[in-house]
């Protein structure tokens, strides 16, 4: 029996390049045809759902601002743009998008939930539980905030700072409505009765140490000179060995402290006014 006679080689050139051709274009039908698919009409997007607690948007209006900004059908459609036009909304912290068959998206917000202002006042950038800062519109925001001030990247510090603080003041019946650290650390709060308190610096333990003997002595200095607590203007507790204070309608006295005691951090701002300065002891 004959052996076959091989294959000439422009023949297996031939016969490759056929093949090669039919793949391809047997890969370009495909493509067109995928692309007419995913372009029908049947998958343009019909419906935008927008879930969350929202209380300072609107999804009708949520959809209604951020519909024109995309493009595309159900799969063409790029989530991570529709994440980013929602997240560009006031208020918008985070979203989270996922398509649902056949022509919807699913949109879950999750809203900045303010605490405090941030920055001094008339900033209209706030701070949330977590300690991230937000520009918003302050209309929308309860006033009686308090208000942070403080350099950058400190913001979860100083809420947490005054969540200690908060308690301490409260048996007063006083609420710290301005907490501010200094660039070199030095802590104030000023009270919702008007009242500044020069903490000094430390650790928010020291800080909180101090108050809380301030407030457990503040009420009998004040009524040992005819005044109650609402009387208080200032108060510095940052003397080693007591603290000084000034109360309204009271003359300049020195009491509780040794003679040219000194605050722990910079100047006293109190001896040698004119008037309405006390110490009280530990």
């Amino acid at each position: 029996m004959n052996a076959p006679l091989p294959v000439p080689p422009d023949v297996k050139l031939m016969n490759l390049t056929a093949s090669v051709v039919f793949v391809g274009c047997a890969a370009l039908l495909l493509a067109a045809l995928v692309w007419r698919v995913l372009h029908a009409p049947a998958f343009a997007l019909t419906r935008i759902v927008v879930e969350g607690e929202l209380e300072h948007n609107n999804p009708v209006t949520l959809r209604a601002n951020v519909a024109p900004q995309l493009t595309g059908n159900f799969f063409t459609m790029d989530l991570h743009a529709v994440r980013a036009a929602f997240e560009q909304v006031p208020w918008v912290r985070t979203a989270t998008v996922r398509r649902e068959f056949p022509a919807s998206l699913r949109v879950h917000l999750q809203e900045y939930r303010p605490v405090a202002y941030w920055g001094p006042e008339g900033s209209t950038t706030m701070v949330d539980r977590e300690g991230e800062v937000f520009e918003v519109n302050t209309d929308m925001v309860d006033e009686d905030l308090p208000r942070l001030i403080a350099p950058e990247g400190h913001a979860l510090e100083m809420l947490q700072v005054h969540a200690l603080l908060q308690p301490v003041f409260a048996p007063l019946g006083l609420q710290v409505q301005t907490l501010a650290q200094s660039g070199r650390g030095g802590w104030r709060a000023t009270l919702d009765s008007g009242a500044v308190v020069e903490l000094g610096s430390g650790t928010p333990q020291e800080l909180v140490q101090r108050a809380q003997r301030f407030v457990r002595t503040v009420t009998s200095v004040a009524a040992h000179y005819g005044r109650r607590v609402d009387a208080l203007e200032s108060a510095d507790l940052r003397y080693p060995s007591g603290y000084a204070l000034r109360l309204r309608g009271v003359s300049t006295v020195t009491e509780g402290a040794p003679p040219g005691a000194k605050p722990k951090s910079g100047k006293s701002g109190q001896r040698g006014q004119s008037e309405n300065i006390d110490k009280g002891r530990h």
